[in-house]
């Protein structure tokens, strides 16, 4: 008879196990009793009446991310790609209504991105969508902590992650970011290369302006030592216009024999004194007077040759 009852027994053991559950951390479980809401189970050890309860499903209290990509049109007809990241959570205090009405939440939440996105978007140009992201994501989620907050869940940031226009537009984009800094290149390699035009501008006139003075000085200190050796000449009994002649002798050879130390010296020494102009005219013009003269006499003297060859005529 005892044998009969034993798999009684398991039985009985198995439904009452059947009767205990556990639920996770962050975690919720709906109960419910032939098809009706019974309760909701947070996380830890839990009972039901084996057979007349049933989990319905369980629910995840995390904060959970949903990326929506939307795709529309700026108020200068540029169509641009944003990426919307949705970051939501479930109520605990609601977690009936989260489970119960809506089939699809995430759904749900992509269908209220477009609508906000797309209502938000064609009233900015492309370059203010970029600077008012932030704008763009505090209307969506708005707008989504109004709808969703009855369905049980909470909206806790929304983030516009990417902003992608047509690849054509980011090309002229880039075309004139580039242009732009081209032009700015410019204009500091004009402004470099007038501040080196100015500081070799200052650099040559402070260069005349010590070679000046260093002629000067030197002009100085030649006048200085014609006239000490003027003075010199004069001590010993050389009058001041015969020391002038000795000294300008003097300096001729020099420069003379300077000139001839130089091996490789293409100076040639031409007159430089006033008369000097003149009398190379007077001679070149005497040159020529002269070879014409010439010139006549031998055309006289050939003309006579020819004469004296030819014979008479006998008539």
């Amino acid at each position: 008879m005892g044998l009969y009852l034993i798999p009684l027994f398991i039985f009985g053991f198995i439904i009452l196990i059947s009767g205990i559950f556990t639920v996770k951390q962050q975690t919720a479980a709906i109960v419910e009793r032939f098809g009706k809401f019974l309760s909701t189970r947070n996380s830890g050890l839990h009972f039901k009446i084996p057979v007349f309860d049933r989990i319905a499903g369980r629910i995840n209290l995390k904060i959970q991310q949903l990326d929506v990509l939307v795709e529309t049109k700026t108020k200068d007809d540029v169509f641009v790609r944003l990426k919307i990241s949705v970051q939501f959570q479930v109520i605990k205090e609601k977690v009936y209504d989260a489970f119960y009405k809506l089939e699809n939440p995430h759904d749900q939440i992509t269908s209220y991105v477009f609508d906000v996105v797309r209502a938000e978007v064609p009233k900015m140009k492309l370059d203010d969508v970029f600077e008012r992201k932030d704008d763009i994501a505090i209307a969506v989620k708005q707008e989504l902590n109004e709808a969703m907050v009855n369905y049980g869940y909470d909206i806790i940031k929304t983030l516009v992650t990417d902003i992608d226009p047509d690849l054509q537009v980011k090309e002229a984009m880039n075309r004139i970011n580039a242009a732009e800094r081209e032009k700015v290149a410019a204009e500091y390699e004009a402004e470099a290369e007038r501040i080196k035009i100015v500081a070799k501008a200052r650099a040559e006139a402070e260069s005349k302006r010590l070679q000046g003075q260093g002629i000067a000085d030197q002009r100085r200190e030649i006048a200085r030592g014609l006239e000490e050796s003027v003075d010199v000449l004069n001590n010993v009994g050389i009058n001041s216009q015969e020391a002038s002649a000795l000294i300008v002798v003097t300096q001729h050879y020099d420069t003379l024999q300077s000139i001839g130390e130089e091996t490789n010296s293409n100076l040639i020494l031409l007159p430089n004194s006033p008369q000097a102009g003149s009398d190379m005219l007077n001679n070149m013009i005497a040159s020529f007077t002269a070879s014409n003269q010439i010139g006549e006499e031998m055309k006289k003297q050939n003309a006579k040759k020819g004469l004296g060859g030819k014979k008479p005529d006998n008539k």
